[in-house]
């Protein structure tokens, strides 16, 4: 049984174009009957070797197109709020979608918002199981890079096509690792002066990510002004300014990366937590042998942790340390 297209008049509002350039998009299979090349299967008759249900019209199964549109109306009603999925659903199904439910409910829309991501793409070519070209979401969390990756997608536009490298992986690790660096607790209490330029900055920020958020999600423009505001206070932790705003700088910095996902606490494991008694027993070792001039010890400790997963960052306010 088929859904005869022409019959509804808005076919084809979804992606826009006219319903004869549509048919390049539409095919006709050998012992099909269909009146015009654009019509879709509602149900389709069993074929052995199928799970099949009973119909008025033969025992089979439902058409593609007619399973998301009965899973919408069981779960969310005849009538939804955004309807999402990839680039390449516009046409047909997201359009036959639209037709079979519009029709069927009587509704002037189906959906009141459609948003569609790009694609993802590894050497130029969408990712795909039939080609073979993937990169598992397993494999990423197994590195320990789940928040990287999370990150790579962010900056890129939902709606563009992603391309995926281990380089950019990589290069959105470091940016991590730079917002992180800036949100990690400050190494000695700040002091309760301000600085006026931080403050601005940290006001304008919140309002630029705001707007980049509420246009269409911008996540770029967004993760752009968490980068700004990570680059302003590393600067003031090198520079060992610990004032008010630094502070606010970087609560402000957490609370934005947590709208996106973000998860800027260090990442550590559950070794070094217990391990964390002995470990700042070797710092103070440490310090006590750069107190007496063997630097070659001093160095080796610090070498020592660096290859468990330990960085040692001296302060003008003392020595902190932190897994890497």
């Amino acid at each position: 049984m088929y859904f005869r297209v022409r019959s509804f008049d808005d076919y084809g509002k979804l992606s826009g174009r006219d319903i004869q350039d549509l048919l390049s998009g539409a095919r006709i299979a050998i012992g099909e009957h269909k009146n015009d090349p654009l019509d879709f299967a509602l149900w389709k008759a069993a074929k052995p070797g199928e799970p099949t249900w009973e119909s008025p019209w033969s025992d089979g199964r439902p058409g593609w197109h007619i399973e998301c549109s009965a899973m919408c109306a069981h779960h969310l009603g005849d009538q939804i709020d955004i309807h999402g999925g990839g680039a390449d659903l516009i046409f047909p199904h997201h359009e036959n979608e639209i037709a079979q439910s519009e029709a069927f409910f009587g509704h002037d829309f189906f959906a009141r918002y459609w948003m569609h991501n790009g694609l993802v793409q590894l050497g130029g070519e969408k990712m795909s199981k039939s080609i073979g070209n993937i990169v598992r979401l397993k494999e990423i969390v197994d590195s320990g890079k789940a928040m990287a990756f999370r990150l790579q997608v962010l900056q890129s536009h939902y709606r563009m096509p992603l391309t995926w490298t281990a380089e950019s992986l990589d290069a959105a690790q470091n940016g991590l690792d730079r917002m992180r660096a800036a949100a990690s607790p400050l190494p000695v209490k700040s002091a309760d002066d301000h600085d006026a330029e931080l403050d601005a900055l940290v006001v304008a920020t919140n309002e630029a990510f705001h707007a980049a958020m509420r246009n269409d999600f911008d996540t770029p423009i967004a993760v752009a002004q968490l980068f700004e505001l990570a680059r302003t206070i590393n600067r003031n932790r090198t520079n060992d300014q610990f004032n008010a705003s630094v502070e606010d700088a970087r609560l402000k910095l957490i609370e934005l990366a947590e709208i996106l996902g973000l998860d800027l606490s260090e990442p550590t494991t559950e070794s070094l937590t217990d391990a964390a008694p002995f470990i700042d027993l070797l710092v103070e070792l440490r310090a006590e042998l750069r107190t007496a001039k063997q630097f070659a010890l001093a160095d080796s400790v610090r070498d020592r942790l660096a290859d468990l997963g330990v960085t040692i960052e001296d302060t003008r306010q003392g020595t902190i340390w932190k897994s890497s």
